[in-house]
């Protein structure tokens, strides 16, 4: 298992411990643990309070729904994804609702959105995997998702499960270990490609 990020004591727990597997147990999601990320990706923030996301939902016990939403994925994380109890799908409105300008803030802030239900799924013992590898002109025919709307990614969710079933280029993906690109090269003051110190490690 790839496990909690290494050196970063001065990150909280809750974000050292997230990642994102391809294994997942067949384990249902308790309905109250569903509301509960849901009701988390309600509460991030965003421009003029929009609020600009809708999730799709798909569940196990719901199969036709499931399958519908497993089919927009590329066949790529189709491989893996069958296995998660829960997909959802993350869609953005392009414009505000208060003068029906562009929005140019959306996407962003269903990112935010969903890095809320992430870091709720990590404090309640779930795993969160958010995928671009989906075909957005297939989930707006199965959806019937509107003009004005733009679908952001895919994600799985669920708890953590054991890679055996997986197909074998799958395995051993989640012992591999986290690598992230030291702050220093994305963290500048004063002009582009300028060293922020503190982002020194």
């Amino acid at each position: 298992m790839a496990g909690a990020a290494e050196g970063l004591a001065e990150l909280h727990e809750l974000l050292q411990k997230r990642w994102s597997p391809v294994a997942f147990s067949p384990r249902p999601v308790e309905p109250e643990k569903l509301h509960s990320l849901l009701e988390a990706a309600r509460w991030a923030p965003s421009s003029f309070n929009e609020q600009p996301w809708v999730f799709l939902v798909a569940t196990k016990d719901d199969a036709e729904n499931f399958q519908r939403l497993l089919g927009c994925l590329v066949e790529g994380n189709r491989a893996w994804a069958q296995y998660a109890p829960v997909l959802m799908l993350s869609v953005a409105k392009l414009n505000f609702a208060l003068n029906g300008k562009p929005n140019r803030h959306a996407l962003h802030d269903v990112g935010a959105a969903a890095a809320y239900l992430t870091v709720q799924a990590t404090a309640l013992g779930l795993y969160v995997h958010q995928m671009a590898g989906f075909d957005a002109d297939n989930a707006r025919r199965e959806y019937s998702i509107p003009e004005g709307y733009e679908p952001g990614a895919a994600i799985a969710l669920g708890y953590l499960g054991d890679d055996a079933g997986l197909p074998e280029k799958l395995r051993g993906r989640s012992a591999a270990g986290r690598k992230r690109k030291p702050a220093g090269e994305f963290v500048f003051a004063g002009s582009w490609g300028r060293d922020f110190p503190l982002a020194k490690s």
